[in-house]
């Protein structure tokens, strides 16, 4: 057994015998620097030899050698000797405690220190990595001690074993320490974050409880939407919410998304006066708070309101909301995207606000979580929102592209507007869609039926979209192309057919709307032929028409209506009215 086990321990090695392992030890600590070359060289080979498998520290204690013979050489000046010794001195801690190293990332000090290697050995790593370049004389310095390092760790230990085996029993106990000592952190860290997740649970119940109490303790002849002065007690609740919030932000906006709080129960609605059944009506595309329930959790806001905390909570709500995809909870999802709908409207510019008194301005910035516009991830937002599909999710795409710094082109808010409405299977009152969109296939019913309606209502606006006779309608329908046919004839002609709705019955008759009274601008100096079956009066064939003041009969439609002469005789026998 004990054969075996000794067999186990046996490697191939570098170089040829002990001898010349003495010896590139001996060179290698030499003051003269044609033997720290020799020695160099020696090690070079060893590399060749060794391909990817040369140990760690022999690799080490060769960069640092050769710092040292290039500096004794004087070829090079102190910023590129820094730079030499800084990535030696950068290499050596990376690569000595990369073997330390677990699936959890390790501070390097204490990877160090498990190792007995100095402190400063470590800070000057950081600087060299992070911060200003040391001094020349602080590199040399580092550069000795590392290798007395290599020689006491690593070369004196080779002497009567292999390579690295104490050192890897050495670091295979201080493993077993570290996991130990890991799973103790972890433990001690899972502890204080329960405590503070129950010190934010008993903070906002506090909060309710006031509230409530004020709420309750209002005048019966005032309205309860009324926000109540906050007391003593709610002034010194908020400081201590305040101070949670600095420390544990992210928590503190964890809970308040818990149903009881910014999602409120139907017992908690019931208590307030507001609505149970809005998240359940069409108002659901289009969420917005009740004004009660507001105002309830407005002193909260308003004292933990600043940007971090607003695209934080964005965040999270979005997050909440991204969760309710595959289930079926429709109150929470309301609530959850009429607080998104709310700050969104607290950001926004809109140009209706810009002609609004002041009382109405100051009754609107009341509710309002924030006042002064923050500048928002929009990006990020837009993704969040897409990411979370709901009923409302077209409402919440509208605001977020209306209110974006640097809004998207028309056609890809039309677009993206479309695709989610189709997505939700939804409809959305402010998209229009282009008329090359409007040529689209169609995916659903009620779009077919829409398109439907929009095409009844712009062929024939004057005409009732729901008319039960199918005649009239064909007859309408066969009279719209008529017309279009027309006017694609007229094209490039002075003349064209009106489409605009105009009283007529305000205009003589022969007369159109900016026409001078001067019959000579009737004249045109390019005109093109219309057949009799074209013209919109039917004419008797065995008649013939007068005209007051006109002797010559009525032409056909082979040449031009009138010349200048027929002009001048309507001049003579114009009559106006």
């Amino acid at each position: 057994m004990k054969r075996r086990s000794s067999e186990k321990k046996r490697h191939v090695v570098a170089w040829v015998n002990k001898a010349e392992w003495d010896q590139v030890l001996e060179y290698l600590y030499s003051k003269d620097s044609s033997l720290q070359r020799y020695a160099l060289q020696r090690i070079s080979a060893w590399k060749c030899r060794y391909a990817s498998s040369c140990p760690v520290a022999v690799d080490c204690t060769a960069d640092l050698v050769r710092c040292q013979v290039l500096d004794r050489s004087g070829q090079l000046d102190g910023g590129d000797l820094v730079l030499l010794y800084g990535a030696a001195l950068v290499r050596f801690v990376n690569l000595i405690t990369e073997r330390q190293q677990g699936r959890v990332a390790r501070p390097l000090r204490r990877l160090a220190g498990n190792l007995n290697i100095p402190e400063w050995i470590v800070d000057l790593r950081h600087d060299i990595t992070h911060r200003k370049l040391p001094s020349l004389k602080w590199c040399r310095k580092g550069c000795k001690v590392v290798l007395d390092w290599l020689q006491h760790e690593y070369w004196s230990r080779q002497l009567g074993g292999g390579p690295n085996e104490d050192w890897e029993a050495h670091s295979d106990g201080e493993d077993e320490e570290m996991d130990l000592k890991r799973q103790e952190d972890e433990l001690i860290a899972k502890q204080k974050e329960m405590e503070a997740y129950k010190n934010a649970r008993d903070l906002l119940i506090s909060f309710e409880r006031e509230q409530f109490q004020a709420f309750d303790g209002l005048p019966e002849h005032r309205e309860k939407s009324l926000c109540p002065a906050p007391f003593a007690e709610m002034s010194w609740l908020l400081g201590e919410i305040k101070q949670f919030a600095l420390e544990s932000g992210d928590l503190l906006v964890d809970v308040l998304l818990e149903d009881g709080f910014l999602v409120p129960t139907v017992e908690q609605l019931e208590t307030l006066g507001c609505d149970t059944s809005a998240s359940a009506g069409p108002s659901s595309t289009e969420p917005r708070l009740p004004q009660t329930f507001l105002r309830f959790w407005l002193p909260l806001l308003k004292m933990l309101n600043s940007a971090a905390f607003v695209h934080l909570l964005l965040e999270k709500l979005f997050v909440e909301l991204k969760l309710l995809t595959k289930e079926q909870n429709s109150h929470r999802a309301f609530y959850l995207s009429a607080w998104i709908s709310e700050v969104m409207l607290c950001n926004s510019n809109k140009f209706e606000y810009h002609f609004e008194t002041k009382g109405q301005r100051k009754a609107r910035m009341k509710d309002r979580i924030f006042v002064n516009r923050i500048q928002l991830r929009w990006q990020q937002l837009l993704s969040a929102c897409l990411d979370a599909p709901c009923t409302s999710t077209p409402h919440l795409l509208q605001l977020i592209l209306d209110d974006m710094e640097h809004p998207l082109p028309l056609e890809t808010r039309q677009r993206l507007l479309q695709l989610c409405s189709i997505y939700t299977q939804t409809s959305h009152s402010e998209f229009d869609p282009s008329p090359e969109q409007k040529q689209q296939p169609i995916y659903t019913l009620e779009s077919l039926r829409e398109k439907l309606q929009h095409s009844r209502h712009h062929s024939h606006p004057w005409r009732s979209r729901a008319d039960p006779d199918r005649s009239e309608a064909s007859q309408e329908y066969k009279w719209a192309d008529v017309q279009a046919e027309k006017a694609k004839l007229l094209r490039g002609s002075p003349w064209q057919l009106c489409a605009d709705k105009v009283l007529w019955k305000n205009y003589p008759l022969g007369k159109v709307p900016g026409q001078s009274d001067d019959p000579s601008s009737l004249m045109a100096e390019n005109y093109s032929t219309m057949t009799v079956f074209d013209q919109p009066v039917e004419l008797e064939s065995n008649t013939t028409h007068s005209v007051p003041g006109v002797s010559a009969p009525m032409r056909t439609a082979d040449g031009p209506l009138w010349n200048h002469s027929d002009v001048n005789k309507l001049k003579s026998g114009l009559q106006l009215f």
